[in-house]
């Protein structure tokens, strides 16, 4: 009698537990994604939501071609090749998708805004191909999406002249504060943002801040590159009016941390995007082959 009191009691426990979990949950759609426009340093992916949106965000995952071909996804369990996540639960995250919503990263010169991470923060390599993956990330009433089938996308060709540039990023690891074993390589005491004057280490404290949706901030590092670029030696031909436009729109804001001045990110991003194409190769005297 003890057996089968022990057997029922086991299977009601079982029987509450599944109708308190509730039905199972759905599974979200996959994403898709498409090769926007590339650099020498850098490739766009635009990633959109399937029909039941990413209301929590995706992730994506990269490796290049060679990579992939030598053993395939796996190997990211031993470090080879790169994984990003896009929040959409983050404050003021742009990556909370709808269904059919559409947001574009720039994968290689990355956008640390709110809800971004990567295992990878450094440039991509000229010339070659990259192939790409990503997934939805899970609810509480949905579980994560299939991954999404590979999609293979190809930096720019790597330039050849003796004139040529190098990224945000570069000159923020190559500063006054340089990371890892790099060396302070920047050609300039100081600089002028709009009508502000920065030391070195004023500029090194704005290449570390995060934009966060702050379009200042994000003009003001492509601005930094720039002129730096142009000061080494770079033809600036191409640039000349956007530096002299995006000095003209800084004004006499002075830029975080160094102030707290801010400009939306709609008044600033078609500037921003013309200095990053310009310090990533895609127009001007092309990347250096560092």
């Amino acid at each position: 009698m003890n057996k089968w009191i022990t057997i029922c009691v086991a299977l009601a426990i079982t029987f509450m537990t599944a109708l308190m979990a509730g039905p199972p949950k759905a599974k979200l759609d996959m994403p898709t994604l498409l090769c926007g426009g590339s650099t020498q340093t850098s490739i766009n992916i635009q990633v959109c939501a399937g029909p039941t949106g990413a209301p929590a965000g995706f992730s994506i995952q990269w490796m290049t071609a060679e990579q992939f071909g030598a053993g395939g996804w796996s190997q990211l369990d031993a470090g080879i090749g790169c994984k990003a996540s896009f929040s959409g639960n983050a404050n003021l995250s742009r990556y909370q998708l709808a269904p059919g919503q559409c947001v574009t990263v720039n994968v290689g010169d990355f956008l640390f805004d709110e809800g971004a991470s990567t295992t990878c923060p450094g440039t991509l390599t000229c010339g070659t191909q990259y192939v790409f993956r990503a997934f939805a990330h899970a609810t509480n009433s949905f579980t994560r999406s299939d991954f999404t089938s590979e999609l293979s996308c190809s930096t720019l060709p790597c330039g050849s002249a003796n004139s040529c540039t190098l990224t945000q990023g570069y000159w923020k690891t190559h500063g006054p504060i340089p990371s890892g074993n790099n060396e302070n390589e920047w050609p300039v005491n100081q600089l002028m943002l709009g009508t502000v004057t920065y030391t070195q280490l004023e500029l090194q404290a704005i290449f570390d801040t995060p934009a966060a949706g702050n379009g200042l901030i994000a003009l003001a590092h492509q601005l930094m590159a720039a002129k730096l670029n142009v000061a080494t030696g770079a033809d600036p031909t191409d640039v000349a009016d956007a530096i002299a436009a995006a000095d003209a729109l800084i004004g006499g804001l002075i830029v975080p941390p160094v102030g707290s001045a801010s400009l939306k990110s709609s008044v600033t991003s078609a500037l921003t995007t013309t200095l990053a194409n310009y310090n990533e190769g895609a127009t001007g005297p092309g990347h250096c082959e560092d």
